[in-house]
């Protein structure tokens, strides 16, 4: 006598069941998040509020859209007068390793626009760490862009 084995699962029953094992489970912790645990819980919100955004004044607005444009210029022209000072000075740059002029590019940089943006008007306070890259970034292509021009011949 021959016993048949019985007859195995295909790929879509055990997809199916799956599906339904989890949609079991997602409707099982929505009701846990629903319920309280005990009286301790309840006085407590249980989901912090959203913050929500502050509108700006049309004075604020014009504001920040002045420092922007100050943020992008003064780097811009920092960087160009180091395009232009790493041609007349070291020419190709092939006797200095580049990582090392672009540092002291980056460094100069650094310090000439922390001299600057207070005398313009800017508030240093209000840079962060996000601001201080995006305008090193600035110097950087500004810098890498001019000096790249000036040494390819017309």
């Amino acid at each position: 006598m021959s016993k048949k084995k019985p007859a195995q699962k295909g790929f879509w029953k055990k997809a199916k069941e799956s599906a339904a094992q989890q949609q079991a489970v997602a409707k099982r912790n929505k009701a846990a998040k629903t319920k309280p645990l005990d009286k301790a819980s309840e006085s407590k919100p249980s989901e912090s509020k959203p913050a929500v955004p502050v509108e700006k004044t049309p004075e604020e607005k014009k504001k920040a859209y002045k420092d922007g444009i100050i943020k992008t210029v003064v780097p811009a022209f920092i960087g160009t007068a180091a395009g232009f000072f790493c041609f007349f000075q070291l020419g190709s740059g092939t006797e200095f390793p580049w990582l090392s002029v672009m540092l002291f590019v980056i460094i100069f940089s650094y310090y000439a626009q922390r001299l600057a943006y207070p005398v313009i008007g800017l508030d240093l306070k209000e840079f962060g760490k996000k601001d201080w890259f995006y305008v090193e970034f600035i110097t950087i292509d500004f810098w890498l862009v001019v000096w790249t021009l000036l040494l390819n011949p017309l």
